[in-house]
């Protein structure tokens, strides 16, 4: 069997590194061995695979399944989501698109200024469903620590999931700490039974919050949305700030909106389309 190619285009995110691959119109089934080839390929390395599949219902642009550089999936990825959602409405001529993912649907328009804003859906508090291995009644801190026990290099995380699970430790300085060392330890620890994104986040005002992230499956990244989101509910969570925030990560600012109406957080930034192409890969498997 020939070796399929595999067409995509390159995006960003705030330097959030996203392959869009576009199966609507195609029957290629895609295995984690498949996306570990193309995230190692020269030109098509990636922080997300975000693949787009037919949709299942009407109303729906495009069911997505999202992968990690490692080849396992993702439930959320709002640098992504943002990508995705500016191809759709470049194709349609419309100002919204709306995709159903693991973590439910997820709807984006146009903010304007070349900004997209994404609706990430309500945060998850519930230790269960975070999931967490077990149980903390107030996730707002729980029991985790790295360092010695008397004095901890980090300790007391937020945590919750949006869409996918984030741990959030409170910090003085983001820059003090080697997150390349200690993030591979946290996403692993045991106390997440499905890893998790660990984010450093120094609150800097009300309205302010700067952030480094370890995602989970991917490594440090230069902007992760759905860390940004989980670390401004966190904050908001514990009065560090009001619902509405600007998140600012080594690839730059996004707004964040804790919406007191009907508890979604949206997301506001911009994305960035940097080329086309394709790559072929010996561990192809033919759609069913």
């Amino acid at each position: 069997m020939n070796a399929p190619t595999i067409r995509y285009k390159k995006m960003n995110g705030l330097g959030n590194e996203i392959l869009v691959v576009d199966l609507r119109a195609d029957r290629l089934a895609l295995t984690p061995e498949m996306v570990r080839a193309v995230a190692a390929a020269p030109r098509s390395g990636f922080d997300q695979m975000m693949v787009l599949l037919p949709p299942r219902a009407q109303g729906i642009d495009a069911t997505v399944r999202i992968y990690n550089n490692d080849g396992s999936l993702s439930g959320a990825c709002g640098n992504g989501a943002r990508c995705i959602a500016a191809l759709v409405m470049q194709e349609t001529g419309g100002s919204a698109a709306t995709f159903e993912t693991a973590a439910g649907l997820l709807n984006a328009w146009d903010a304007g200024d070349g900004l997209i804003t994404v609706d990430m859906g309500p945060p998850d508090f519930n230790w269960e469903t975070i999931p967490l291995a077990e149980e903390f009644r107030d996730t707002r801190a729980i029991e985790l620590q790295i360092g010695p026990i008397d004095a901890p290099i980090l300790h007391s995380p937020s945590a919750l999931s949006m869409g996918n699970p984030h741990a959030i430790f409170w910090v003085d300085d983001v820059e003090a700490y080697d997150l390349s060392k200690i993030g591979p330890l946290l996403e692993n620890h045991p106390v997440f039974p499905e890893r998790a994104n660990i984010s450093l986040a120094q609150v800097t005002s009300r309205e302010a919050i700067t952030l480094k992230v370890w995602e989970r499956g991917a490594g440090l990244t230069r902007a992760c949305g759905s860390a940004a989101c989980a670390a401004a509910v966190a904050a908001a969570r514990k009065k560090l700030t009001e619902r509405a925030v600007t998140v600012t990560l080594p690839g730059g600012p996004l707004r964040i909106d804790w919406r007191e109406s009907d508890d979604h957080v949206l997301m506001t930034g911009p994305w960035e389309l940097e080329y086309e192409g394709a790559v072929s890969v010996e561990t192809a498997a033919p759609a069913a």
